[in-house]
């Protein structure tokens, strides 16, 4: 009998870690759901999820806590998707979250609700019971970011210790917590940015059209390009221009910058990434340049 031996590329095993991975939290979890922003990330882990569950319907919903700051193109983007999936889409907004608990939104240059999306996020796990909350986060991101295990433990107040975190050797994932507790989970965390869109190409996922270039309106300042929108603080000396721009990470619109870029194509973006040697974030999130452990203190604080 012919032994056949089959050899797996790079993004087959990380498609197949993935796969392995969201299984155990359907296996482990009564309750999960998986954080689903329109990005890049949380779209390519809506079609490894695909792969993991279908025929059937998925052992979570989709969730998206929305500061209602977000890129219009992503946000319909989300809708299109889950309605094409048929799997049911939870969004819960942070200015609901504002008024009920009468947060104030810090205003100036950097202005973001990105710290005052954990109140909501929180809120969300709470309201669901949800005990384990999927996400697209990448090692490669950014520092903080690489502490994290796949299987990220919260305490009952939703807070992330770094010292905290427990072993995962041979692909061995240990999901049990005590009463309130939660489990973030980080499916994709062992690939890169290139890795993500090299299976993007290859898997032909359809992605929104803000990540190819385009050109708009963008507010010029040191720290970024930033796209001209309704809730971006302007100064009155700001230098509005025209400019030919890509976006590498989607988040909060008042955060997140653009990239100058002439990619409208798959093969042009990832030779793009190819010839830089900084990260998305690095490039492109202002709200994580306000100090070195900017992100850290907000994941401790409860962040995703």
């Amino acid at each position: 009998m012919m032994n056949i031996k089959y050899k797996l590329d790079y993004l087959d095993q990380l498609e197949s870690e993935s796969i392995h991975i969201l299984r155990e939290v359907a296996g482990q979890f009564e309750r999960p759901a998986l954080l689903f922003s329109g990005g890049k990330d949380s779209i390519t882990l809506v079609h490894l999820a695909l792969k993991a569950f279908r025929p059937g319907k998925f052992p979570f919903p989709l969730v998206h806590i929305d500061t209602e700051h977000n890129f219009p193109e992503a946000i319909q983007f989300r809708d299109e998707l889950a309605k094409k999936v048929g799997e049911k889409l939870i969004v819960r907004s942070v200015g609901d979250t504002i008024k009920q608990k009468g947060l104030v939104e810090n205003r100036g240059r950097f202005y973001s609700r990105n710290a005052l999306q954990t109140y909501t996020l929180l809120d969300t796990i709470e309201e669901f019971h949800f005990d384990a909350c999927i996400g697209g986060a990448r090692r490669d991101e950014e520092k903080a970011r690489a502490k994290e295990r796949v299987f990220s433990v919260r305490d009952e107040f939703g807070q992330w210790d770094p010292k905290k975190q427990r072993p995962e050797l041979w692909g061995i994932y240990n999901g049990r917590i005590r009463q309130g507790e939660n489990v973030r989970v980080f499916p994709i965390s062992n690939w890169t940015e290139l890795d993500v869109w090299n299976y993007i190409k290859r898997e032909k996922i359809e992605l929104p059209s803000i990540y190819f270039s385009h050109t708009r309106k963008c507010i010029v300042r040191s720290g970024g390009l930033l796209a001209l929108t309704d809730f971006v603080y302007t100064d009155a000396d700001d230098k509005i221009e025209d400019r030919t721009v890509r976006f590498r990470t989607v988040g909060d619109a008042t955060c997140t910058a653009a990239v100058e870029s002439t990619a409208n194509t798959l093969d042009d973006i990832i030779r793009e990434i190819e010839e830089t040697n900084i990260s998305e974030r690095g490039a492109t999130r202002l709200d994580d340049q306000t100090s070195d452990a900017a992100m850290e203190d907000r994941k401790k604080g409860g962040y995703f």
